[in-house]
């Protein structure tokens, strides 16, 4: 086999390199820059050279090496390429080929355009490993430019009556996925630390993102009123978001989906959007590689296993340590709203 599954990630015996390892290893693929994927402690790094400069930033002094979209590069006898996965920006699926048989490791992805990352490119592939953090057919996203309206309405509202907003979004993707689609002619736009040091990392690589003023202790938060501040879930309802006096909050999330979760997280309106790919999208991806054999990830694994198994594909579910979008929620609080 081309890959293998061990208990320090995915591994190429060829290429003696591993696949977004959960252990310091030798030498590291990388898909993208999410902690669940780029961890520290390797000795050297490969990855895109879109997603390099995010990762350099977020894990400090590493040995990084960059190859570029659809770029091949033999690594000891094993071909390797990387192609966009649509997840954040510089995220990527990584092609392993080996004596002709051929995987896909797909990391994070999602079908729908964002405005932001590069889009999703199929590939053709014997083995697919996938993510399916959001496998159940309940899940289904509206599109993009849907989800940005109401973001919009809901600011707007707010804005008028003097209030401002704090939207709870991942540092990396989600949060300038919003900063790049929204209507910045409302107000402000604010951001939390976690979230304008990426901002300048992808400003710096030529990412079309509007102007933001970070969030310090010094700031006067009376001076920007009717702002959009944008943060990262765990600030809705700490002291930091409780400076802002009158606001309202929101989250920014697949998992607004299932009933209970916004009040879970403190927050005062849900916005079903996620970076990963909903049911239909996951469906669609496993049929464009032409894959026979398909490995989920993390997510509802088994479910989507057994339902791949049988509509024809064989699917067999590798545990691994990839959180994908993860949530505070427990079992017994996860109803979908659609069954309330």
């Amino acid at each position: 086999m081309a890959l293998t599954f061990t208990d320090r990630g995915i591994y190429c015996p060829t290429g003696d390199f591993y696949i977004d390892p959960w252990r310091p290893v030798e030498r590291a693929l990388i898909t993208h820059g999410h902690a669940d994927h780029a961890r520290w402690g390797h000795m050297s790094y490969l990855c895109t050279d879109v997603a390099a400069p995010v990762i350099q930033h977020r894990l400090g002094d590493i040995s990084v090496q960059t190859i570029g979209f659809g770029e091949q590069m033999d690594i000891n006898g094993a071909r390797v390429s990387f192609h966009p996965a649509g997840h954040v920006p510089g995220s990527a699926q990584i092609r392993v080929e080996v004596d002709g048989e051929v995987w896909v490791v797909s990391g994070d992805y999602k079908l729908q355009k964002d405005g932001l990352s590069e889009p999703f490119e199929p590939v053709r592939c014997h083995h697919f490993i996938t993510e399916c953090t959001f496998g159940l057919p309940v899940f289904t996203w509206a599109p993009s430019a849907q989800v940005i309206d109401e973001i919009n309405a809901w600011w707007s509202a707010n804005a008028a009556a003097g209030r401002s907003v704090i939207l709870g979004a991942y540092g990396l993707g989600k949060a300038q996925r919003i900063l790049a689609n929204v209507d910045t002619s409302i107000g402000p736009i604010l951001t939390h630390g976690a979230v304008e040091g990426t901002n300048g990392v992808l400003r710096g690589q030529g990412y079309d993102l509007p102007d933001t003023t970070l969030v310090t202790s010094e700031t006067n938060r009376k001076a920007y009123p009717g702002a959009l501040v944008i943060a990262p879930p765990s600030a809705l309802g700490s002291a930091w978001a409780r400076k802002f006096g009158q606001h309202e909050t929101a989250f920014a999330s697949g998992w607004m989906r299932m009933r209970g979760v916004r009040r879970r997280r403190a927050a005062d309106r849900g916005f079903v959007m996620s970076d990963h790919v909903d049911w239909p999208e996951l469906l669609c991806a496993v049929k464009e590689t032409e894959a026979e054999n398909i490995y989920p990830t993390h997510g509802y694994t088994d479910i989507f296993a057994r339902y791949l198994n049988a509509h024809g594909w064989n699917a067999n579910v590798v545990p691994t340590e990839f959180g994908g979008e993860q949530l505070d929620v427990d079992e017994a609080d996860t109803t979908p709203e659609s069954a309330a």
